[in-house]
């Protein structure tokens, strides 16, 4: 009969399961706080006159 190891792993149970609660909670976190930025913070500078604004595309001549 072999021998009985200890895991090589992380410590499983409740160690475990809070490290996974606390990864969750912070990319929860992480996602509101950058949502929420993005509706709240404008750009500091306007966009170039020579350019047109993303998501809005040129007239394109008739061939």
């Amino acid at each position: 009969m072999g021998r009985h190891r200890r895991p090589v792993g992380p410590a499983q149970g409740p160690t475990l399961q809070a490290r996974r609660r606390l990864t969750a909670a912070l990319a929860g976190a992480s996602a509101l706080l950058a949502t929420g930025l993005t509706l709240t913070v404008d750009p500091a500078a306007p966009p170039a006159p020579d350019r047109t604004p993303t998501g809005i595309r040129a007239p394109q001549a008739a061939p």
